[in-house]
């Protein structure tokens, strides 16, 4: 298959950030993490403006209201996403965590967790999805590619904006976290068939997605229950 070049460009740098985020630690991706929920604080205004534009759209064509409704962004659902932020601080680093053990024969062994490197999440209309994949992926030590639903492209665009910024301010190498701004079909189809760039692709919403996903897919899939 042959790949645009926004999207190998998107490979490279998220590649690169990849092998740094691997030794940086829990405490400086916690303190990203953290500036990253008062990122969204100082920035609800523009993030509720873009979102204003997605919802209108929405209608506009005429979407389920359900739809409409997890796709549209509050004040309140703002600082819900601020403090699930925080809540990622708390979790326990999964980096360098390990067993060990001897074998009869005196031989000791180590197993240790390590980051996947990147990771490509896909997702439907709910903006929130874009800050959740976000913070997991980098507590993690991994740089996440994001390509959520056109719905959502404006909320996302912002989302991605503001959190990678806050991020790379507080020592998180450029090209951690990325979005695909373009929306059609054929970039979603390379980025799953990216190996040797992306490591593991996770799609989240309806069946129809995670399916289409699981079968298409040359990269490696985890998949996950799902959504309504």
């Amino acid at each position: 298959m042959e790949f645009s070049t926004e999207l190998l460009a998107m490979g490279q740098r998220a590649r690169n950030a990849a092998r740094k985020l691997a030794y940086i630690s829990t405490a400086v991706k916690n303190q990203a993490l953290l500036a990253m929920a008062d990122a969204l604080l100082a920035h609800e205004e523009e993030i509720l403006e873009a979102n204003k534009k997605d919802v209108e759209g929405a209608i506009a064509r005429g979407t389920r209201k359900a739809l409409v409704g997890r796709l549209t962004l509050t004040s309140e659902k703002i600082q819900e996403m601020s403090e699930a932020l925080k809540e990622v601080v708390n979790l326990a680093d999964p980096v360098g965590e390990g067993e060990f053990w001897t074998r009869p024969n005196g031989l000791r062994i180590q197993r240790t967790r390590v980051p996947l490197g990147v990771i490509a999440m896909i997702y439907e209309a709910r903006p929130n999805v874009t800050v959740d994949a976000a913070a997991l992926c980098l507590k993690s030590g991994n740089a996440v590619i994001l390509r959520g639903g056109s719905e959502a492209i404006e909320s996302n665009k912002v989302l991605s904006r503001v959190i990678s910024q806050a991020a790379v301010n507080e020592g998180m190498p450029e090209g951690s976290i990325q979005l695909l701004e373009n929306t059609d079909r054929q970039y979603a189809q390379q980025l799953m068939k990216m190996n040797g760039y992306v490591d593991a692709i996770i799609p989240r919403g309806g069946a129809g997605l995670i399916q289409t996903v699981v079968r298409e897919s040359t990269v490696p899939v985890i998949e996950t229950g799902a959504g309504l």
